[in-house]
């Protein structure tokens, strides 16, 4: 059975979620007023009536937005901050501690907490963790507790040997020894590893590419802030796509560098897209925009 996460952004809106309709709610709230007082005739904007009615409507609107919000906060899909510790508790799982700040310092630090995509994934594959069989699903969950982990993908290469390819978080994603060492001594705890199996701990192996980009500019845009958005929305593409197995189309590239005020992109590199295997992660080493 796949132990691959289901892409909560194509999970449905729960059909709890109601779509509201501003003027519809105060059409509704204004026909209940008068058939409630028939006498009452008056349709002006200016009319205190209808600004009370109003009053009314939007209350009701900002309440029902609440139970929408309240309905999310409920999902794994959508819940967000503590809303997902919360489900997350369900599993059991917390949110990983990436750097414990300094509450001595001067202003005090505060603590660094995963993100919530990278928690929801692993909320996700918690139940995997469940199994004393020794599924891929539960090595790579139980690397991913280490905190300098960023990706852990499992693979057999042949029966009872299980290897465990780890990204970390810095750099290029190559994790140093004691990252190593310490995913090492996780997966292999015996409350873990099957007497069966044989697990290695390996670096993840990266590909190396970079972007380079000429942008037609429209006229009317300051060249330089056009290219410098372009810029950042490409790094947050690649940021995004430096995971194990994952893949950087070049669709993706384009996406990112038409922004607003952009007639044409011309793609230099690369040339095509990039698909990585399950133990490979593609890291973007360089990314030149510039005015063509």
């Amino acid at each position: 059975m796949s132990n691959t996460p289901i892409d909560m952004s194509k999970v449905p809106v729960p059909d709890a979620v109601e779509v509201l309709d501003v003027e519809t709610i105060i059409q509704e709230t204004v026909a209940d007023y008068t058939a409630e007082c028939p006498e009452y005739t008056a349709v002006l904007e200016s009319d205190p009536i209808q600004a009370l009615l109003q009053v009314v409507a939007y209350r009701e609107i900002n309440l029902r937005q609440r139970v929408n919000e309240g309905v999310r906060a409920c999902m794994v899909a959508t819940a967000l901050k503590a809303d997902l510790d919360n489900l997350g508790a369900l599993a059991p799982v917390t949110r990983k501690v990436l750097d414990p700040g300094d509450p001595d310092a001067s202003p005090p630090v505060a603590p660094t907490y995963e993100e919530d995509e990278e928690f929801r994934a692993r909320v996700q594959l918690a139940p995997e963790s469940f199994s004393v069989a020794g599924p891929d699903g539960a090595y790579e969950f139980y690397a991913l507790t280490v905190p300098a982990v960023r990706g852990a993908k499992a693979l057999t290469p042949t029966p009872g040997h299980v290897d465990v390819y780890v990204l970390s978080r810095d750099g290029n994603g190559i994790p140093d020894s004691e990252i190593l060492t310490a995913v090492d001594s996780v997966v292999n705890d015996r409350e873990i590893r099957p007497l069966t199996d044989h697990v290695t701990v390996k670096p993840a192996e990266i590909v190396d590419y970079a972007v380079n980009a000429k942008l037609y500019i429209q006229s009317g845009p300051a060249p330089a802030a056009v290219v410098e958005t372009a810029w950042q929305a490409v790094s947050e593409f690649v940021t995004a796509r430096h995971v194990l197995g994952g893949t950087v189309p070049l669709s993706g590239i384009y996406a990112a560098l038409h922004v607003e005020g952009v007639a044409r992109v011309e793609l230099i590199s690369p040339v095509a897209d990039l698909a990585m295997q399950k133990q490979q992660a593609a890291y973007c080493t360089a990314i030149t925009v510039e005015v063509g």
